[in-house]
This record gives structure tokens, sequence and C-alpha cells, in this order.
């Protein structure tokens, strides 16, 4: 992944906020997690031409909506930006997943084929990182590449989305204490300094909203920068309180997409069912964090 110096005023989170300072973002670069949705969807195995009409049916339909959007060169960055698609703050996705056809994302590393100079001349205004945070023997190399990620963001004039997921080591997943390594993930990664952290809702969401609350406020005394919620391994019922507590509990909004799209995978008429439902969805959760998220500019 390259990059270049810029002489050009250091971007602020403002290009992916609404008016009230929060973040309503849409996330849409899954790549085989989104062609296992298809399949358990459809009972296929969906071709790559499948997955980026998808992605660019979400962007042309829910992106206008979304004060952020998120996705992936291989599946549709470049029509998104040539087509001005989405009029907020467009993010690319630099995370080469390590990831079985049919299993869940094991590592990540940062694409070098990536040109993030290029993306910025092509509209990017940000980039992001996904970083699975075990505490193994690689956990420093993990550290590390996030720490060159945030620097190579800052030198191409990109803001940096860091995102931390917490899984255990393997063979000790009895033992493992998810909103304990959720902290540790969030106080080491986001102790780097990236524009924005994306964090995982503690307890998957399934907990009454003052206990997610008090989880949250736990999440937050250890983040040093504005932060938000994805909602991966969140029920789709679950996440409005979930985003709720969580910007209550101070986080600024969220980045996600299951929550948004995941039951019009494989719709016949997806446009419209984006229309009717997704559209929707992210206009309760905008009004949400508009009434309770912290503004990212009083981090």
């Amino acid at each position: 992944m390259t990059s270049q110096e810029t002489t050009t005023p250091a971007p602020t989170l403002d290009l992916l906020a609404r008016p009230s300072g929060g973040f309503a973002m849409v996330a849409m670069d899954q790549r085989e997690s989104l062609r296992q949705m298809f399949a358990a969807a459809t009972g296929e195995r969906v071709d790559d031409g499948t997955l980026a009409g998808f992605k660019l049916a979400v962007a042309r339909e829910v992106g206008p909506h979304a004060s952020g959007f998120l996705i992936d060169r291989d599946y549709g960055f470049d029509r998104v930006a040539a087509e001005g698609m989405v009029p907020g703050g467009l993010i690319i996705a630099v995370d080469s997943l390590q990831q079985a056809p049919d299993g869940p994302v094991e590592d990540t590393s940062i694409d070098e084929t990536i040109d993030l100079a290029a993306a910025r001349r092509a509209g990017a205004v940000a980039a992001k990182l996904l970083l699975i945070w075990r505490d193994d023997e690689h956990r420093q190399r993990r550290l590390e590449t996030a720490a060159a990620f945030v620097r190579v963001c800052a030198e191409a004039g990109l803001l940096s989305v860091l995102e931390g997921v917490a899984k255990p080591v393997q063979g000790q997943e009895a033992g493992f204490d998810g909103p304990a390594a959720i902290r540790e993930a969030a106080r080491e990664l986001a102790g780097l300094r990236p524009s924005l952290y994306k964090a995982q809702v503690p307890l998957g969401g399934a907990a009454p909203e003052e206990r997610l609350a008090e989880e949250c406020a736990r999440l937050h005394e250890v983040i040093p920068v504005p932060w938000v919620v994805l909602s991966q391994g969140v029920e789709r019922d679950d996440f409005p309180a979930a985003v709720r507590a969580a910007c209550r509990a101070g986080a600024s909004g969220m980045l996600a997409g299951r929550a948004i799209w995941s039951d019009v995978v494989g719709s016949a008429d997806l446009a419209a069912e984006l229309r009717t439902r997704s559209v929707p969805r992210l206009a309760r959760l905008a009004s949400i964090v508009d009434s309770f998220a912290r503004p990212w500019n009083a981090r």
C-alpha cells in the first residue's frame, strides 16, 4: 500500500459525521462473509458479480442516507467513487482478510496493493483496517500493523478508521471474557490514536440496555479518541438499543452493515426491499445517534 506526503490541511471527522457531530455510517465491505450470507439465504454460492451488484445496490439506495459509506476495492469502490453514489464520506477498506470460504475472518493484514493517494484522489476521505485481536504470540505484530496503518493514512491525507475485533485464542474459548477482551483490544489499539475507533458491542448486545450502558461506559474509559460500534454479532432487532446504550456511555455513533441490510440479501426486488426496509432502519438509527451520541469533537 503506497502513500504520499500531502501539504493540504489534515481532514477532520466532519467528513464522516452528521450535523449533530455523530456518525450513522453504513458498512458494505464484507467479502466472503457476504457470500456466506447469500448461501444461507438462497442455498447457493454466488459469484463475484452478484456480490458486487448487491454492494452497488446498497450504495445507490442506502448510501445517500448515510453519513459515511465503507466499501472494499474488489467489489465496488471504484464505481461508487466514480459515479458519486454516496454524498457522505467514502471509506475504502484496506484489510486483506485471511478467511476460509465458509469460515470467519481469522487474521488480517494491510493490503499493500492499495494506493491510498489514488484512493484519496478518487474520492475517499478515510481508510479502514479490521484487526483481529487475540492475546497470543502475534499480539505485538498486530499492534505494529495497526500503527503502520494509522501512520500511512495520515501521510496520505486520509482519516484512519481502526476496527478491533477481539477473539479468543484457539482452544481457550471456554474461559474467554468477551467484555474484558474488547476493552483490552480498545485500550491497546485506540491508544495508537486513529482518527476513529470501531468497537464491538459488549455482550453481543444481548443484555438489558442499562447493563450494556455500564459495559460501554467501561469501554469508553479506555478509548482516547472518538469511537463507534459495529453490528456484527448483534441481533438486528437488538442493535438500536445497543447503539443507544453505547451513545449514552460516550460513543459517537455507529458504522454498521448487517443490522441495516442483512435481511434483504437474496431478495428478488433488491432495490425496493432496500428502500422499504433498510432505509427506514438507518433513519431510526440516525435519529438515535442525533439524540444520544457524543459529538466527535467533544472527545
